[in-house]
């Protein structure tokens, strides 16, 4: 399950969560951002105990989509307490995210 994170709630759901996040960023017209989607969200589900996931669209949420440089989508960021540890760009495959979750977690 994911949550929707906006340039008002980030700093609550996201810089402030006592968990790890995943934090998707999207748009509605983005063909790869549909085919990453479903795999965000299987993850969530996956790890839902030790990580929260969240969704940005970028079309909707400038400031945020600024503050990181995000330049092409999908782009998936990992935080932890709020910094970002690493992020993927593009779409790849399911075990690519759950390898850099392992390592988010690890």
């Amino acid at each position: 399950m994911s949550i929707e994170i906006t340039d008002a709630n980030f700093e609550e759901k996201v810089v402030n969560s006592d968990k790890p996040v995943i934090l998707d960023l999207w748009a509605e017209w983005c063909g790869p951002c549909r085919m990453v989607g479903p795999i965000v969200d299987e993850i969530g589900e996956d790890y839902k105990d030790q990580i929260t996931v969240g969704k940005l669209d970028v079309d909707n949420n400038p400031t945020i989509t600024a503050k990181y440089g995000i330049r092409n989508i999908p782009t998936i960021l990992f935080l932890k307490k709020g910094e970002v540890v690493d992020k993927q760009v593009g779409a790849v495959p399911k075990a690519a995210l759950v390898e850099k979750v392992e390592a988010l977690l690890g």
